[in-house]
Order: C-alpha cells, then sequence, then structure tokens
C-alpha cells in the first residue's frame, strides 16, 4: 500500500546553517542540500557527528547551490556510503569543483593544527571531517542540469530548478511526486532568496500554486531602507573613506565566493570613477582566487559580467595565493584594504589579518554579511571590547562596522512578495534558514497572505507526513541531536572564553598584589566548591 511522502529538517531549522531536507518516497529518499553546521562550538560538533539517517540509503542529493552551509558536508556523505547522484545547476558544479576541496583542506589544516595543540597538553586527536580524496570521489558525483529543464529523480520523482538570484548557479528547487490517485504533489525549496538589488543577478523566478513550500527567512524581520545599487556603493565609499588613515588598513571579512567578486566590482568602479582615490586592494583567500575564475568563465551569465571584468582587470587589485603571500600582507605600508575569508571569522586567514589589527587604532572591520550567534564575527558586531583567537586574547580597539546591502538574502518585504506570488499554496508554508526573531518576524509578514496555522517552524530534525489534507508532525522517534534551546546560541565553549577575558580584565583592574591574590584565591575556592558538589 503506498504511504505518504515524509519530509524531514535536519539542518537550517530555527537556525541559518547545516541546510539539509530530507524527502522519503516508496521509491526512495532524496536529500535537498546537505550543508555545514557554523555557529557555536555545540553546532559546529554536528559536524563531527554521525548522519541521522544511513547515508548509503539515500538515492540522490539535489543541490541549490554550492555555499558551504547548504553543500560542505556533502564529501562526509559520500565517506559514508553515499554513491548516487548529486544534481546542481552547470554553475554550481563548476563552484563546487573548488569550494569543496578547499573545505577538506581546511578540514585537515585546522585538524592538524588542533592535534599539535593538543599533544602538547596530552589532550588526544580528532581526526577531520573528509578529506581531499572524499571530496574528490564526490565531486565525480555532480550531474549538472540546466534552469527550468525538468529531470527525473526517482521513479515518478522528477525536479527543476529555477533561478534564485542568490549565488552564481543558486537555485529553488521544484520537486514533483507522482500519486498512486489524484495529482502530483508539488513542493518548492526556495533555498536562499536573493534581493531585488542584487549585484550580478537577475530578480529570483519561481513556480506558482504548489502544495508546500518551503521557504528561507534569514532576514525576515528585517527591511532594508533605499536598497539601490547607487546607495550599496555609496554607502561602501563612505566607510572606506572613514577607514582611511595614512597607517591603517580596512578588513572586510568576506565569504570567498561571490561576496568578494561583487566588492571588487564596487570597489573597481569607484576607484575607476574617481570616488575613492588609488588604494591597494588584496584578495587575501586562495579559494576566493579560484571562485573568481568561474566568475570569469560564466560572466555572460551574470546581469553585470561586464562590469566584474573590468574590476578584475584593475591594476590596484592583488590575490595572494601563497602563505608567504599572505603573511607578507601584515608588512604593507600605506592605507590598504584586505578582503579575507571566512566572512563569519570562524576559520582561514582573516583571523591572521584580525590578529594583526583588532588592537590597533588605525584599523577597520567592516562586516557585509550575516553572523551567525556563536561566531566571531557575530561576537565583534555585538561590541565586544576584547576576543580570543586561537588562544589568545585581544583588545578591540579597531573601528567595527557593518553593511547588509550586500546581502545575498531578500529582507522580510521582499520574502513576503515572494511568498505571495507563489499563490495559491495548498497546504502548508515551512520558515526554515533563520533564527527565531527572524521566522517570527517574516511569519508576522505573512497575515492575511496564509493562514497563521499553515505557517510552520519546524525544529532540528522534525519529521512531517505529507498527505492529502496537509502536513502532520511525527512524534519524534530518537531523541534530537541537540536540544532545541541550544540552536542558535552562544553555548558553555563562548562562556568559558568571555570568563577567561573577564578574569584577565579584574586581575589587571585590581590595584594591587593583595586585592589580585584576593581574587585569585576567591576563584580557586569558587573551582573547589563546585568539584565537591559534582
Amino acid at each position: 500500500m503506498p504511504h505518504h511522502p515524509r519530509l524531514t529538517f535536519h539542518g537550517a531549522a530555527r537556525s541559518v546553517t547545516g541546510s539539509c531536507f530530507r524527502l522519503d518516497t516508496d521509491h526512495g529518499a532524496i536529500l535537498i542540500d546537505c550543508g555545514m553546521f557554523q555557529g557555536s562550538k555545540t553546532e559546529k560538533e554536528l559536524n563531527y557527528r554521525p548522519f541521522p539517517f544511513a547515508p548509503g540509503k539515500i538515492a540522490a542529493v539535489i543541490l541549490s547551490h554550492a555555499h558551504i552551509d547548504h553543500s560542505g558536508l556533502l564529501p562526509k556523505l559520500v565517506k559514508h556510503g553515499f554513491s548516487g547522484p548529486i544534481h546542481a545547476t552547470p554553475a554550481t558544479t563548476d563552484l563546487a569543483g573548488v569550494m569543496l576541496p578547499d573545505s577538506a583542506y581546511i578540514q585537515e589544516l585546522e585538524v592538524e593544527q588542533f592535534n599539535r595543540r593538543a599533544a602538547r597538553r596530552d589532550r588526544g586527536s580528532v581526526t577531520p571531517i573528509y578529506t581531499a580524496a572524499d571530496a574528490a570521489v564526490c565531486l565525480t558525483l555532480f550531474q549538472p542540469h540546466p534552469y527550468d529543464s525538468w529531470f527525473a529523480v526517482l521513479p515518478g520523482l522528477r525536479a527543476r530548478f529555477w533561478n534564485a538570484g542568490h549565488l552564481l548557479g543558486s537555485a529553488s528547487v521544484e520537486v514533483e511526486m507522482a500519486q498512486a490517485k489524484g495529482e502530483p504533489v508539488r513542493i518548492l525549496f526556495s533555498a536562499d532568496i536573493g534581493p531585488d538589488y542584487k549585484l550580478l543577478h537577475p530578480d529570483p523566478e519561481a513556480p506558482v500554486g504548489v502544495d508546500y513550500l518551503i521557504c528561507e527567512s534569514t532576514y525576515g524581520d528585517r527591511d532594508r531602507i533605499d536598497a539601490t545599487a547607487d546607495r550599496r556603493r555609496q554607502l561602501l565609499r563612505d566607510e572606506v573613506r572613514a577607514a582611511m588613515h595614512p597607517h591603517g588598513a580596512l578588513l572586510i571579512p568576506s565569504f570567498a565566493v561571490e561576496r568578494a567578486q561583487e566588492l571588487i566590482s564596487d570597489l573597481g568602479r569607484l576607484i575607476s570613477e574617481g570616488a575613492l582615490p588609488q588604494i591597494p586592494i588584496y584578495v587575501d583567500s586562495p579559494l576566493a582566487t579560484k571562485a573568481t575564475r568561474v566568475f570569469a568563465k560564466h560572466h555572460r551569465e551574470l546581469e553585470d559580467g561586464a562590469v566584474l571584468m573590468k574590476g578584475l582587470q584593475s591594476r590596484h587589485l592583488h590575490f595572494t595565493q601563497t602563505r608567504e603571500q599572505s603573511i607578507a600582507l601584515d608588512r604593507v605600508q600605506g592605507f590598504h584594504i584586505v578582503i579575507a575569508a571566512s566572512g563569519m571569522c570562524d576559520a582561514g586567514r582573516i583571523r591572521h589579518r584580525l590578529k594583526n589589527w583588532l588592537w590597533r587604532d588605525e584599523g577597520t572591520v567592516l562586516f557585509t554579511g550575516f553572523q551567525a550567534v556563536g561566531t566571531l564575527g557575530r561576537i565583534l558586531q555585538d561590541g565586544a571590547n576584547s576576543v580570543r583567537i586561537q588562544g589568545e586574547e585581544f583588545a578591540v580597539r579597531a573601528r567595527i562596522r557593518s553593511l547588509d546591502l550586500y546581502s545575498g538574502h531578500a529582507d522580510g518585504t521582499e520574502l513576503r512578495e515572494w511568498i505571495k506570488e507563489r499563490l495559491p499554496i495548498r497546504h502548508q508554508v515551512f520558515l526554515v534558514h533563520g533564527e527565531e526573531p527572524a521566522m517570527a518576524g517574516l511569519a508576522a509578514r505573512l497575515d492575511g497572505i496564509v493562514a497563521a496555522s499553515d505557517v510552520l517552524q519546524p525544529k532540528l530534525d522534525e519529521s512531517f507526513v505529507l498527505t492529502p489534507d496537509g502536513a502532520q508532525s511525527l512524534a519524534p522517534a530518537t531523541p534530537p541531536r541537540i536540544s532545541p534551546e541550544k540552536v542558535a546560541r552562544l553555548d558553555w565553549h563562548n562562556d568559558v572564553s568571555r570568563l577567561l577575558l573577564e578574569i584577565n580584565e579584574g586581575l589587571l583592574a585590581s590595584p594591587d598584589e593583595k586585592t589580585r591574590g584576593a581574587l585569585i584565591r576567591r576563584l580557586q575556592r569558587a573551582l573547589k566548591d563546585a568539584d565537591t558538589r559534582t
């Protein structure tokens, strides 16, 4: 007897990372995306834990786009038994070809560094989530498909891509499942939806009249005022001018794919038009360098591809490839701009640039993308006076600025209009890929468009049966991997870092040795009392 399909949310559930949705049918199970978790260490630990399903029993993956929070665990999926096709657009296939090997390199490098530090403290060792070899095997499974073209995924199940206007090759995913009786069931996964003013991309497209809509909500509670291309460049110009110091630097933590290319385009244009002086611009990211070549290859598919190509030809633009070239940036004289990954400051070369500039009054850090809770970028954005980077403490004297007009995500008003254009929606709208305030903000905006009872906010690993009468939540068969209150929250690792900083600040503020000694003894007694209680 045929069963109703089941949809399970294994990531991007009340948070903005780890996108992964499992669709179970009578003919097999598929995944839409298989992304890496970012944020607090509690969430990132999910990357190391087993999948909540058997990878070998997944028949296929449909990948919406190449960003690591959507694609980053695909090599792990392959490592643990998946061998089916990975369906993606041609540009996504090309970008994954540089992003997944780079992700593997980061896994191996960070594990090597961690194990070296752990060995000195006799704390054991860890292994990478996956290796370059796993990424290489994964890339052989990609099958490219153009936009607006149906392709078979399983018997009775087909899919097609719609341009999501978010990233080169990004797509919303329409899935259609044949039923033994009645009309097919149509599900639309928005993935990440680009804003109306997005540089390099046209406005997003998608079908109407679906049964279920799974929609992102990253900026569901936000409105961008005057979000035009001219306004974006004007604000960037103003931020660069304010950062200019004869002995300073402007650091832009940037996602290496798309954000870096957008900044290159706009900075090059501002310099060529005389709105900014001749400023050296360094792109300190091997991944950004490789991704830029992919963008150049596909520049005719981009809305402002010619502007990008002109920016890439600027004599003021420099790409650092080797570790030695990156280190040499610390010795650059005069004001300069450094664009470096990662965008949330969780890894990569931006951490080394921050270690060199955070404690200097002459430095400026400009955030141009979303910063997830628990990341170093969010901690800086929230006004920390000091931070710990790789075990070292740094005072924050640099100017910390944010400019969200480079976001690849639609704001609340744009998401509302995008959802409205999908009507009629026969059953429910699931809000995903957003922190709780953003989801609540978008849900409120849907009043009068979708009934409040039909706007659902699934929890991590929650499953729903998609019946002819609508979605029905299933009781969990196993405990959640992490409790809902720990999703998109600061965790004890963040608390420990803050405590160590506060202890140092308290000791330095003590007027004399006697006071410092008394403070240390109180801390020691508190730790002993805690040991006694446990």
